[in-house]
């Protein structure tokens, strides 16, 4: 396993505290504040310029593109003041991720894309209230830098830390938030296409498995039919076969079910389904399940299924001569920990199944790690969230 390690920097962000003699912190505050105005003044007439010849003209077919491409310039005017802030009041503000630029949105896509920018808007926000911002903080500290300059390092500091405030709510990055939605569209399409591969396993068993066998023991009894007045001996004969085929379609009936969702999963829980599961297994295995009641009807079959998958793996490819089954609930996570002693060299890209359950895991905030050096042991650990069982 691999241990998580934070460590702690001292805050870059924060400049040491004002005092009474001028420093070079003091100096480029000074300066920050009295460059306010001439930018602010610039950036004012930007935005105006651009939302006036971009509205004025959206009864024509040039207005939206025209405001699209002043959303971007937003942008460009965000990220200077973005480095005028770090280089003069030592504040990091991270880069904002760049507009998608999907091939497959076509004109229209990108077009729209770039009118509903949040980063570009907020910019536009930031530079409509920088100006009277400006206007004060230029005076003030002109002023002070005659009249008040014994105390104008608190005035300063008390100023910029407005800036600093204002600059971190409206030129901040919603990387976060982006982030978010783009990993939830992600396991979107991981569960629908993993819903979708079920479906077409299950249609595969069904067409293959017990309908052949249906198929068979319908032509079996129709044979028997014909013969049961000319051969008695042989009608019996296929009526015996028949029989035998209704055991196999039978059994493999269950044996879909039991892919589909156990019956001993819903009546009994986790504990003794993880035990029946185990018990099919090709090598020993020793369960031990630590659950002070059951988790969500999804969890519960998310976790049974990420154990039946990693001991399928156990049987075919690890050659261990044992293994263990763990799962215990740590806060609001449900953990999993699958070991065995074989020949280790698992890994998510080899083909045993592993990338896909990690995708379902995903999918639900869970997490998938292995951990399989070549020789053995092979330590899996699965992590859900806990959600509790609403009564039915």
């Amino acid at each position: 396993m691999t241990a998580r390690i934070v460590t702690t920097e001292p805050d870059v962000d924060r400049p040491p505290a004002p005092r009474f003699a001028f420093d070079r912190h003091t100096w480029k505050e000074i300066a920050y504040l009295l460059s306010n105005l001439p930018i602010a003044v610039l950036g004012f007439v930007y935005v105006v310029t651009m939302l006036a010849t971009g509205v004025g003209l959206a009864v024509t077919v040039i207005g939206l593109p025209v405001l699209a491409a002043g959303l971007l310039g937003a942008r460009q005017l965000g990220k200077a003041e973005r480095g005028r802030a770090r280089a003069l009041l030592g504040l990091r503000i991270e880069e904002p991720s760049p507009l998608p630029r999907g091939r497959d949105e076509g004109f229209f896509g990108r077009l729209w894309s770039g009118l509903k920018d949040p980063v570009g808007w907020r910019a536009v926000l930031y530079e409509f209230i920088r100006l009277p911002w400006g206007v004060l903080t230029f005076a003030i500290t002109l002023t002070g830098l005659f009249v008040l300059w014994p105390v104008l390092p608190f005035i300063v500091r008390g100023l910029t830390n407005a800036d600093r405030a204002m600059a971190r709510a409206l030129l901040s990055p919603s990387d976060e938030l982006e982030r978010r939605i783009a990993e939830l569209e992600s396991d979107r399409g991981v569960v629908v296409d993993t819903a979708a591969a079920d479906l077409r396993r299950i249609e595969r068993d069904l067409h293959d498995g017990a309908q052949a066998r249906l198929v068979n023991l319908a032509m079996g009894l129709g044979l028997a039919k014909e013969k049961l007045l000319e051969d008695p001996d042989a009608a019996a004969a296929m009526v015996d076969e028949a029989h035998g085929e209704v055991k196999l379609a039978l059994q493999e009936l269950r044996d879909l079910a039991r892919g589909i969702h156990p019956a001993v999963l819903t009546d009994r829980g986790l504990d003794a389904a993880l035990s029946s599961v185990a018990s099919r297994c090709t090598v020993p295995v020793k369960v031990t399940a630590d659950l002070p009641q059951r988790p969500a009807a999804a969890i519960e079959g998310i976790a049974y299924f990420t154990v039946s998958e990693l001991l399928q793996n156990v049987s075919k490819h690890s050659g261990a001569r044992s293994a263990s089954v763990d799962v215990w609930r740590s806060a609001d996570r449900l953990l999993i920990q699958v070991q065995d002693d074989g020949r280790g060299g698992a890994s998510l890209d080899k083909g045993t199944g592993m990338s896909g359950l990690a995708d379902r895991l995903g999918a639900v905030d869970g997490l998938f790690v292995v951990d399989s050096p070549e020789g053995g042991p092979t330590t899996v650990t699965a992590e859900l969230p806990w959600r509790d069982r609403t009564p039915a």
